[in-house]
């Protein structure tokens, strides 16, 4: 059961690890440059959600998808 664990963890881990990566990818090929901002926006991201979280006291779901508003409109801005 442990062994379960661990692997779930770490496909997930990899998952995000893939989608940061991807993210990347694709500036790079369109831009051929490197833009770093993707750090920010998901520390963004997380922040939204964890005070959507606990200072508002919304749901997980509400505050992700709160969160996913938030860092659409800050990478149109």
């Amino acid at each position: 059961m442990e062994f379960l664990s661990y692997l779930i963890s770490g496909i997930s881990l990899g998952s995000v690890y893939a989608i940061i990566a991807l993210g990347y990818t694709m500036v790079y090929g369109i831009a051929k440059m490197l833009n770093f901002a993707h750090g920010d926006v998901i520390m963004i991201g997380g922040y939204v959600s964890f005070c959507a979280m606990f200072y508002l006291g919304l749901p997980s779901i509400v505050a992700v998808l709160m969160a996913v508003v938030v860092c659409t409109v800050l990478g149109i801005v």
